[in-house]
């Protein structure tokens, strides 16, 4: 992998790491005062609330690290030397813990790293003495507590960015060189530290911090020389140290915090359980109420309360008050429109304007005569034929004729004629009573005739 795809790829990785902190610092910040007190979860732990704010816990700590540095990675990568040499490093760390998962931390580092034979040159050797301060994101991604309820290991994961500066110092191809002697300053380059770990809990303020990080610089110098140019030099740093956590004793150590077991312990703690069965019956006499509201004991849809008529049969028709409404009765002749003489003939020939099955208005007169008929003669019935004028197919000319006689028909049943006494049929374009080669014609043919039985 190039070194600018490689820190590239780092630094979009740190950037998740920073916004995934702020968001989770952001979700534990969060104040919501608890109405009791939960019970402890162990002697040394406090009765701090899992949405109480980070102000109920210790958060700031100092950590001191001794390790190895090594101009080889774990993770594998060239280099322009090809023995690697072990050496001193050592470090300090100022940690701000955010949140349960995550903290930012201020990294300081110093020491030595060595190396040997160059291709080109196996005498050659190189010692850079380096000091970098960098800053990160530290992140918990698993931890164990031994059924403890508080979290005894924690494992982690670390990404930052920083400054290094160094000095290289040594021989190549039989000649020295020393950086600093030569320029009069030492390096300074842009390190990107990425890293895991774990770290055990000593105490709720003491813990050992075990570690290993790489260390990617921004520069081909590092081990003084630019043999394979343009490629960056690197190195690791694996340590061990101790970190003290600052605080008062009446605050838990956000780090070993457990909030699943915190919040176990809130919703079985006595004073919270008491609210809620208080709660309950609350709710239960809410409830009560409501449905007291609602009875309705004749099912009338008029609440007892509301009621003034109660008891009224099934199916009755009430008001507002569940007192029966009574509806007088309707003479249904009245809605009849009887004919007038010499108004409408009844059975006479309804017509229809071009391509329309839609009864005209001055159609209705002659139909209400043939309903009127047809109603007082029970025995009656009759054909309703539909004819079409020449325009068009035949095929279409016969639909529409049918359509027609059933808009006939069906205005006839609607006033109370019996459906099983009219009988439809379509004939379409034939038997014509005009000639259908004027339009005066045409009008006359689109009709419907009535055939009495």
């Amino acid at each position: 992998m190039k070194y600018s795809t490689l820190k590239k790829t780092v630094a979009l990785s740190f950037a998740s790491l920073m916004v995934a902190g702020v968001a989770l610092a952001q979700g534990d910040s969060t104040k919501v005062k608890a109405a009791a007190d939960t019970t402890k979860m162990s002697s040394d732990a406090t009765t701090a609330k899992v949405f109480g704010g980070r102000g109920q816990y210790n958060t700031f700590s100092l950590g001191l690290n001794i390790g190895a540095t090594s101009p080889s990675l774990a993770t594998g990568g060239s280099g322009d030397y090809l023995n690697k040499k072990i050496s001193l490093g050592y470090g300090l760390s100022l940690r701000d813990q955010l949140a349960h998962s995550f903290a930012l931390q201020l990294d300081v580092r110093g020491g030595k790293v060595q190396g040997s034979n160059v291709q080109s040159d196996p005498s050659a050797t190189y010692s850079t003495n380096f000091f970098q301060a960098t800053l990160g994101g530290v992140v918990n991604v698993a931890t164990i507590d031994y059924i403890r309820r508080k979290n005894a290991i924690n494992f982690f994961i670390t990404a930052g960015a920083g400054l290094a500066w160094y000095n290289p110092t040594g021989t190549f191809q039989g000649v020295g060189f020393d950086y600093k002697a030569q320029t009069g300053n030492s390096v300074k380059e842009f390190v990107v530290p990425i890293g895991a770990g774990v770290k055990f809990r000593l105490s709720d303020a003491l813990a050992l911090n075990l570690g290993y990080t790489e260390n990617f610089i921004d520069g081909d110098n590092f081990d003084g020389k630019k043999v394979a140019y343009p490629t960056k030099d690197h190195y690791s740093y694996g340590y061990g140290g101790l970190e003290y956590t600052f605080g008062p004793k009446s605050k838990p150590n956000l780090d070993w915090v457990n909030p699943v077991a915190m919040m176990y312990d809130e919703l079985y703690d006595a004073a919270l359980r008491q609210e809620v069965e208080a709660l309950k019956g609350r709710v239960g006499n809410v409830e009560n109420a409501v449905n007291d509201l609602k009875k309705d004991s004749d099912g009338d849809g008029v609440a007892d309360q509301f009621d003034k008529c109660p008891n009224t049969p099934a199916g009755t028709v009430v008001d507002g008050s569940g007192c029966p409404i009574v509806f007088p009765k309707i003479d249904t002749s009245l809605f009849v429109r009887k004919p007038v003489a010499g108004e409408a003939k009844a059975y006479s020939n309804i017509q229809f304007e071009f391509d329309s099955s839609v009864l005209r208005t001055s159609s209705y007169p002659t139909l209400d005569a043939t309903s009127a008929d047809m109603r007082s003669n029970a025995g009656k019935s009759a054909e309703v034929d539909g004819y079409a004028s020449s325009e068009g197919t035949a095929a279409h000319n016969l639909r529409l004729s049918k359509d027609r006689a059933n808009s006939v028909k069906t205005y006839l049943v609607n006033s109370g004629v019996d459906s099983k006494r009219l009988k439809v049929k379509g004939y379409g374009e034939t038997n014509p009573i005009a000639d259908n080669s004027t339009e005066e014609g045409r009008v006359t043919n689109r009709r419907v005739e009535f055939k009495q039985k």
